[in-house]
């Protein structure tokens, strides 16, 4: 595996997982490319085309993307689709156009079918149907997959995409609705604890079994994957361990110190029954991940803290 070098655009750097890939790249002999929004919208093509014109790119991290949780998806079909598929190929496609030779795409491991056996090899996408509440998501980050696949393949362009699991870490969104499963367990049970209440209701019957990476574990997956020479068209990152909603529920009430009752909610969606990914292409590549989710937990809700008392907790 070689070091990055060049010029890395890390697309999304404001977000959670283009934050840790910024972090993971300090130090590195790079140079380190962003933009924000009011400077570049991704999902205007001109702009997107000026930006790649003028600015020499050597690689690509593309972790931006519109995202949230179960409500969010179910809500907001529409964004979720559109959105998420104008980015990918405005992004893809100028990339390509200006001569980027590398383009690492960011996935979800939603892209798999509903029902596919577990853990969920690379193999299983597109041979069933997709969990209907993340549908919309699941579909724009196919076509986004699927693109960089075949610029690869009808082109020579190293274009590759990463499908990582659930994730969690510091510049998580914490809105109350909108927001994935653990941020919204550590929202919640905090609040449960600063006002003493009796009981946290959870969504769906707690049941449903999940796995959960650090995302600092991602981002040093991304630098990692950057560096091999052939790497796959797409590979799974995770950890490959699970556990059920409830049993999250209770080890996030036990980080933050919540002593009152948890209880369900089966009138809520559930999701996917089950979530976990087969990670043994990844660990054949020679990456693993190295934070375990008591640690994670305990780091996440330390940040949550600091973005509190600061006051720059994301919750939109």
């Amino acid at each position: 595996m070689k070091s990055p070098s060049g010029t890395i655009f890390v697309a999304g750097h404001r977000g959670m997982v283009g934050s840790a890939v910024l972090r993971r790249l300090e130090g590195e002999e790079v140079d380190v490319l962003t933009a924000s929004r009011d400077k570049l919208d991704l999902a205007v093509p001109a702009q997107v085309q000026n930006f790649f014109e003028n600015n020499s790119i050597d690689s690509v991290v593309f972790a931006a993307a519109k995202v949230g949780g179960i409500g969010a998806n179910n809500n907001y079909p529409v964004e979720f689709l559109s959105d998420n598929v104008l980015m990918a190929v405005n992004a893809i496609k100028a990339a390509y156009a200006n001569g980027v030779k590398r383009f690492l795409f960011l996935g979800s491991t939603c892209i798999y079918p509903r029902d596919c056996q577990q853990p969920i090899r690379e193999e299983s996408l597109l041979t069933g149907a997709l969990e209907k509440t993340n549908e919309a998501y699941a579909l724009a980050k196919i076509a986004g997959l699927k693109l960089c696949e075949y610029y690869r393949r009808q082109y020579g362009a190293m274009f590759h995409s990463a499908m990582p699991t659930n994730l969690y870490g510091p510049g998580d969104n914490y809105h109350p609705e909108n927001s994935h499963v653990l941020p919204a367990l550590i929202a919640r049970f905090h609040e449960a604890k600063t006002t003493d209440a009796e009981q946290v209701q959870i969504w769906g019957t707690g049941s449903p079994r999940r796995e959960f990476l650090h995302v600092d574990d991602l981002a040093d997956a991304l630098v990692h994957l950057i560096g091999i020479d052939d790497p796959p068209d797409w590979v799974n990152v995770g950890t490959g361990v699970d556990l059920s909603i409830l049993e999250l529920a209770q080890l996030v009430a036990k980080t933050v110190g919540y002593q009152g009752n948890i209880v369900t909610a089966p009138d809520r969606p559930d999701g996917t029954p089950v979530k976990c990914c087969d990670v043994s292409r990844i660990h054949n590549l020679g990456w693993k991940h190295a934070i375990d989710l008591s640690d994670g937990l305990a780091n996440t809700y330390e940040s949550f803290l600091r973005e509190t008392d600061a006051q720059l907790l994301r919750s939109v």
